[in-house]
């Protein structure tokens, strides 16, 4: 069955000027804490700039590892306690700035290698749900995750998060980055779009169709044609009848 409304969220604040061209055409944005890019001057007008588009606005917290750009694991350099005050301090940094312009978090996205751990083990996601408690906010992450049971568990709400341009596993995760075909072109994004929004499904990197029921799909602000893959989604969905719109929290 197609869904009847979407929201379109957006990783931003990583890159100078990233956010210029994608505000006007998403509905969330999940703005970079620092610890993996970006933060100082750049969260600020990434925030501002968001606020000014009427954007929801969350935050984007990762393991402190710019080098890599936070796509490198380093699950088990740190305990639960530790990784709960390194995830809450980047938050609060995004939290802080939007009070002082009279906003609010709406929602927590790990990001990266993070994210991807949080969806397969219980200890990265008690992390990301022990932050979401703290913040009364929800959190995003893949359907059927570990994150998504656990959030439930929990009393966080969780949104189920689909991908405009990335391959899918015939499990339902994401294809790592470094395998071919990880990241998918225009096309490919555009029908993938069209299939999860008209069927609640994707199909894999090998071919297999996975159910798929999701709450907002993200489109990676530096993926190749993001700026015209984010406008033709938005022509995609007036086409299909499905209302462009964000999630609020509860918060």
């Amino acid at each position: 069955m197609p869904v009847n409304s979407i929201d379109l969220n957006a990783d931003l604040g990583e890159h100078p000027g990233d956010y210029v061209e994608l505000l006007p055409l998403v509905s969330s944005a999940n703005v970079a804490c620092g610890s993996h890019a970006g933060g100082g001057q750049l969260l600020i007008d990434t925030i501002a700039a968001a606020i000014d588009n009427q954007v929801l606005i969350g935050a984007h917290p990762s393991y402190p590892d710019r080098e890599n750009f936070g796509r490198v694991s380093l699950r088990g350099q740190f305990s639960v306690a530790e990784l709960v005050s390194l995830i809450s301090d980047q938050v609060e940094i995004v939290k802080t700035e939007l009070v002082s312009r009279g906003s609010q978090l709406n929602h927590i996205k790990a990001h990266g290698a993070l994210y991807n751990d949080a969806m397969v083990h219980e200890d990265i996601a008690y992390c990301l749900v022990q932050v979401a408690t703290h913040f009364r906010v929800p959190v995003l992450g893949l359907p059927g995750s570990v994150l998504a049971k656990l959030a439930t568990a929990n009393g966080v709400t969780f949104i189920a998060e689909g991908f405009v341009d990335r391959a899918y596993t015939n499990e339902g995760k994401l294809v790592p980055r470094w395998v071919t075909g990880s990241v998918l072109d225009h096309d490919k994004a555009l029908s993938q779009v069209e299939q999860l929004l008209t069927k609640s499904q994707v199909t894999s990197i090998d071919g297999v169709t996975i159910p798929l029921i999701v709450q907002t799909i993200c489109v990676h602000a530096d993926t190749p044609d993001a700026v015209k893959t984010a406008k033709d989604v938005r022509a995609l969905l007036l086409e299909l009848g499905i209302e462009l719109k964000g999630f609020h929290s509860n918060g």
